[in-house]
């Protein structure tokens, strides 16, 4: 008897075990390229031994299956995107109030972000939209180099831009909401309409556009600039503009999802995501964003923010989720509907 109690002892011991085991877990889903997000990963499990499981996707495609899954999360974290679609997420109670003890070392910016979102996300990274152009192509087809946003509506670059799908994209929605800040909504949606009968392709993502670029698919593709870094350091004839009417940046955002399952594990990746060890190794991928701790080095060769001219990005409006489905639902019927032909 007193054999078959210490069997069903040890049985409830490894059974709690496993258990424990199969709770320091977290589960990421992650909207920068791949590299980054396996190297997060990598590094993450390294630091803490704590099992992460990552699934990449577009900002948008991320925040319409948050949303998608609000009763039954099946991530804990979301990290990276735009952060737009993070404050969107915030004002529709799909992310978690959290005030994480790095606060005090990030920049402004940042903590901005975080204030705005009432804690519900945090500043992660900054980077510059514009467009980048392959200078090969440029020359052989004997294009001017374009300069401005206006340029990419003209006529000699038709069938020579590629612009991600907004629906998909948190890069492409910032496009969109930037125009409108710049130029007014009317001629905002007349330049849209102009880049649609020179656009190729609507790829699923902005550093999609530009790698179409870098690979000769494409002349012109709209990016953030620091995705476009990337193919320059990587040997592709990539050439970038800061667009001369000024444009619109983003504070790639991170968010703990409402309702997570590995709450816990979840906050352990935040903060660890927001320190300089979670933070460095971005510019060992040959990423080149400026990251969110202020002790975190600035990769080499990185864009120069003080060399742009910014519009006053309006984040409360364009982040609101109204407003960007408003803008969504007016692109799709004014502009994607429209034959390119």
């Amino acid at each position: 008897m007193q054999s078959i109690s210490r069997w069903f002892i040890a049985v409830a011991c490894l059974g709690a075990t496993a258990f424990a085991h199969a709770q320091v877990q977290v589960n990421i889903i992650c909207s920068v390229p791949i590299p980054w997000c396996e190297a997060i990963v990598a590094q993450f499990q390294k630091d803490t031994g704590i099992k992460v499981g990552m699934s990449q996707k577009a900002a948008g495609e991320a925040m319409a299956q948050i949303s998608a899954e609000k009763a039954n999360p099946k991530y804990d974290v979301w990290y990276a995107g735009s952060g737009d679609a993070h404050l969107q997420a915030a004002e529709n109670g799909l992310t978690e109030e959290y005030k994480s003890p790095l606060l005090p070392q990030l920049h402004d910016w940042a903590v901005k972000q975080a204030e705005q979102a009432n804690f519900r996300t945090v500043g992660l990274f900054v980077g510059a939209l514009g467009f980048g152009y392959n200078s090969d192509l440029l020359a052989k087809k004997k294009l001017p180099v374009p300069k401005c946003w206006a340029d990419l509506a003209k006529p000699e670059y038709k069938d020579e831009v590629q612009m991600a799908n907004p629906n998909a994209s948190g890069t492409a929605y910032m496009t969109i909401a930037t125009f409108v800040q710049i130029f007014g909504e009317d001629k905002a949606f007349d330049l849209l309409r102009g880049m649609h009968k020179n656009t190729n392709n609507y790829p699923r993502t902005g550093a999609g556009a530009i790698r179409a670029v870098g690979r000769g698919e494409t002349t012109l593709g709209v990016t953030f600039l620091d995705d476009g870094m990337i193919d320059i350091a990587a040997g592709f004839p990539v050439a970038l503009v800061a667009p001369c009417e000024g444009t619109g940046y983003q504070v790639g955002s991170m968010s703990l999802i409402k309702g997570a399952k590995n709450a816990d594990t979840a906050k352990k990746f935040y903060d660890w995501a927001l320190s300089v060890d979670g933070q460095k190794l971005v510019a060992a991928t040959k990423n080149f964003q400026t990251m969110s701790n202020r002790a975190t080095p600035v990769p080499a060769g990185g864009i120069r923010m003080a060399d742009i001219k910014f519009i006053n990005y309006d984040f409360a409006k364009f982040g609101a989720a109204a407003e960007r489905k408003r803008l969504l639902e007016k692109w799709d019927r004014e502009v994607y509907s429209i034959p390119r032909g």
